[in-house]
């Protein structure tokens, strides 16, 4: 008996492996198997205690980025308000991809219920996602990059954070002009979809020039050199929408080292509490913030109803917003009062 049991234990993770390898490569932003973040109670019902024990093991990018400390903020609140011990680990810098494969391989020998990957490339944790499907640990893709196979993702819109930038820029110059894209990492799905909805909005509108759209790899330093050759090459250059908020500031730093602050438009991602204070002080435009203390809350909910057995589609999808000086107070709040603030807009 106990040798039929490990049979069939055997053949129904052979199954579920099989699965993984079936499922067709996510598009994260068009995949039709979704939800929004907003319905999971009204769908799956109140949300139940997991039993005594259950852990949660989280990898994400690099900790030197507020955005991924945050959503660590995030799961860690969820967790303890409902009993679960979570550890979050990252990788030393944006770079470290074997490294981060490394803590993500090791998470899985360590028997965590389930994981939370925020890869840092498309590709870097595939070997680990493959290992813990083997295993039948549920691994949650948790917004930026993505593994085309994993099973369960969740993140924004990654296509619509570049599309917000677009419709602010033809908002604010209807004459049109000349805009420049600071990119992130190469290869990167969000920084893709983040540059191909800016790109794609702009080209449509018919009255504006991309003069560049050069990657940056996610660093200010980059950036801001980026920024500075690209004005110099284009003096009359109306605005920046770059693919994260660390970028944008260094951005912002080329723009003040011309005088043309308040005359170039700097727009970022993230919603990182610098970009805020930025924005308050008058000098980054905006950012399209994808609340990512939020974000690592639906994250962590959502891996503990797949661990009690809710059959969660694909993709939730998670909020964003375009922060400027006009809303920044509405959206500078935490916890209920911002969930308010989201799903009133």
């Amino acid at each position: 008996m106990k040798y039929l049991a490990t049979c069939v234990f055997a053949a129904v993770l052979g199954v579920s492996a099989a699965s993984a390898q079936e499922l067709a490569p996510l598009n994260s932003d068009t995949e039709a198997d979704r939800m929004d973040w907003s319905q999971l109670e009204a769908r799956f019902g109140a949300f139940k205690a997991p039993k005594e024990g259950t852990r949660v093991g989280g990898v994400s990018k690099t900790l030197a980025n507020e955005y991924w400390r945050s959503l660590g903020e995030g799961y860690k609140a969820f967790a303890d308000r409902h009993g679960v011990e979570v550890v979050y680990q990252a990788a030393q810098d944006e770079g470290d991809q074997l490294g981060q494969l490394a803590m993500a391989e090791n998470l899985i020998t360590q028997g965590y219920d389930a994981l939370l990957f925020s890869p840092q490339t498309d590709v870097n944790l595939q070997p680990a996602l493959e290992v813990a499907t083997d295993k039948g640990i549920p691994v949650i893709n948790v917004n930026d990059a993505v593994i085309p196979q994993v099973a369960h993702y969740v993140g924004n819109v990654q296509k619509d954070n570049g599309v917000r930038a677009a419709n602010w820029m033809i908002k604010a110059y209807p004459e049109g002009g000349k805009l420049a894209i600071i990119e992130g990492q190469a290869g990167v799905f969000a920084a893709g979809q983040r540059t191909a909805g800016f790109t794609e909005t702009i080209e449509a509108n018919g009255k504006f020039e991309i003069v560049a759209s050069v990657p940056a790899n996610w660093s200010r330093e980059l950036a801001y050199n980026a920024a500075a050759t690209i004005m110099q090459q284009h003096p009359d250059l109306k605005g920046f929408y770059a693919n994260n908020d660390g970028m944008a500031l260094g951005v912002v730093e080329a723009v003040k080292s011309v005088d043309q602050l308040g005359k170039v438009a700097v727009i970022g991602t993230d919603g990182i509490s610098d970009a805020y204070a930025s924005i308050r002080a008058g000098e980054l435009t905006g950012t399209i913030d994808s609340f990512p203390v939020l974000t690592g809350e639906i994250a962590m909910e959502v891996a503990l109803r797949l661990v009690n057995g809710d059959d969660i589609p694909r993709v939730v999808a998670t909020p964003q917003a375009l922060i400027t000086s006009d809303n920044i107070d509405v959206f500078a709040s935490t916890g209920e009062a911002l969930r308010k603030a989201i799903l009133s807009q």
